[in-house]
């Protein structure tokens, strides 16, 4: 591991974590882990989804305590968990997705719980309202203090939560994903704005999973991977390939996934998509012939999830085209895309891919009830017997496939959520982190049934940033902020794949 500098010899950190340890059960999200910010600085955070980036900033925050190690706040320890307060004077975190209040004023928002108050108890909302204004003109946050927060772009809503976090007096404020939901013109205001704010004597902590924005803002970088601290060096001193190889534990050979299944010529398309735009993606075309198993990468906010749910049917595209196994079905119906022959395995098992308390049996069969009576009748010996026969197939762990599926583990239930998706022999498979947050075996058993559905015919569409998880495709597109930017060919190297969905120039 090598360490960056930390400004003037004499000067503490404006935070320190030493030694850091993290556990929830079995599981080590933070593994002796440190990190020191040095004052003024602009410090990037980076690691692949699960490297323990979110469990750090929880205990940064004062949200969780740390199983083994300690934090200190310029040279002095961390406050007990229960004093608010004095974590508020010391650290704010603005997250991806705004704690602002959208139905309050900016000047509510600002002095939430901490109004002015006159005789009686009353709020003085005239004197609240020039406080705001103070505060904002301060701050240079160009804001109308009487404005409904809901009306603010989420551009002026990061900096009303930036200035927000100033007047409890902290000076390290974390950005979790800052640019996420901006475009280029407001990210380069919010980089001008963080700069301003460096010369003010304000510290930055910066999370993103843009590599190429780490070069434009950051000072230092930390990288996170498997729960422990890989490297912390200063930016101008890193090469872009040694970061990406340190994020991903890939030096410059990398692995490759062998894959010597045959993809059918000839065959229509399992699914074309042409100039298709909508909220999160633009004129995205694409095509997955039948037998071919196409991975969709990217980062987070890149568009790749919103766009396999359009495809079928949970949103609606704005223009453009999608045809399934030749047939059009209606834009945002997934009635229509399931009838044209596609199978969904959903990002959200628990939100979006079961119903808890119904059977495994249910669960299993709910996108097939043709098939299982007459007349909107359901025939529970048909039901359990094609839920028998799911459970075969998929090695569900269960005495009995009427038990609630809630009683079942986390591999075991995506497993219900794939034989569901298989029910109805589909002509395309749509998985969007179909490996998600299930053990090893779970995750191998999977991804085989994921080939052997292709070996069937269907195509298969994968949106992922999980990289064993696109090891199994025979090409992997590439998203990144709304667009499609790059193919990867199989037999893609990880750093090269991580870069590209990054929005990195190894060349640079």
């Amino acid at each position: 591991m090598s360490e960056a500098p930390t400004g003037d010899a004499g000067d503490p950190p404006v935070v320190a974590a030493t030694g850091v340890t993290r556990r929830f059960g079995p599981t080590v999200a933070l593994h002796g882990v440190d990190l020191r910010v040095a004052a003024g600085q602009t410090h990037a955070l980076v690691g692949r989804n699960g490297a323990g980036k979110s469990t750090l900033v929880s205990v940064l925050t004062g949200l969780q305590a740390p199983d083994e190690g300690t934090v200190s706040f310029s040279g002095r320890p961390a406050p007990r968990l229960a004093d608010r307060d004095a974590w508020r004077q010391r650290v704010a975190c603005v997250y991806q997705k705004s704690t602002i209040i959208p139905a309050l004023t900016v000047a509510e928002n600002l002095f939430l719980n901490r109004h002015d108050r006159g005789p009686g108890g009353l709020i003085t909302w005239s004197r609240l309202r020039r406080r705001a204004a103070e505060l904002l003109a301060a701050w240079s946050v160009e804001v109308e203090p009487r404005t409904l927060a809901g009306e603010l772009s989420v551009e002026q809503r990061q900096f009303v939560e930036i200035a927000r976090a100033l007047s409890f007096g902290a000076r390290f404020i974390i950005l979790d994903e800052p640019t996420a939901q901006l475009d280029g013109a407001a990210i380069s205001r919010l980089f001008a704005r963080v700069r301003d704010l460096q010369r003010q004597g304000v510290t930055f902590l910066f999370i993103s999973h843009h590599l190429q924005e780490v070069y434009e803002i950051c000072d230092v970088v930390t990288v996170l991977r498997d729960a422990r601290r890989i490297l912390t060096a200063p930016v101008a001193d890193l090469p872009r390939a040694d970061l990406v190889a340190a994020m991903t534990g890939d030096a410059t050979v990398g692995r490759r996934r062998e894959n010597d299944r045959a993809v059918e010529s000839g065959a229509a398309p399992a699914l074309a998509v042409r100039d298709l735009t909508g909220g999160a993606y633009r004129q995205v075309s694409l095509q997955v012939g039948a037998g071919e198993i196409v991975g969709l990468a990217g980062a987070a906010g890149s568009g790749r999830t919103e766009l396999a749910e359009t495809v079928v049917g949970l949103r609606s595209a704005d223009s453009g085209r999608i045809e399934i196994a030749g047939r059009r079905p209606r834009p945002g119906s997934v009635p229509d895309a399931l009838a044209a022959g596609a199978g969904f395995v959903p990002q959200d098992r628990h939100h979006q891919g079961l119903v808890p308390q119904m059977s495994i049996a249910d669960n299993g069969t709910l996108s097939v009830p043709e098939r299982l009576g007459r007349g909107g009748f359901i025939s529970a010996r048909r039901r359990d017997a094609m839920a028998a026969d799911m459970i075969g197939k998929l090695a569900i762990k269960t005495p009995d496939p009427r038990l609630p599926v809630s009683g079942l583990s986390g591999g075991n239930q995506q497993k219900v959520v794939m034989a569901r998706a298989l029910a109805g022999d589909p002509r395309l498979l749509v998985l969007i982190n179909p490996t998600s947050g299930v053990d090893v075996r779970s995750k191998e058993f999977l991804l085989d049934k994921v080939l052997e559905t292709a070996r069937s015919g269907a195509g298969v569409l994968i949106a992922s940033d999980e990289l064993d998880d696109l090891r199994v495709c025979d090409r992997v597109l590439v998203m990144f902020r709304s667009r499609l930017t790059s193919e990867m060919a199989r037999g893609w190297h990880d750093h090269e794949l991580v870069a590209a969905m990054e929005g990195m120039d190894l060349d640079a």
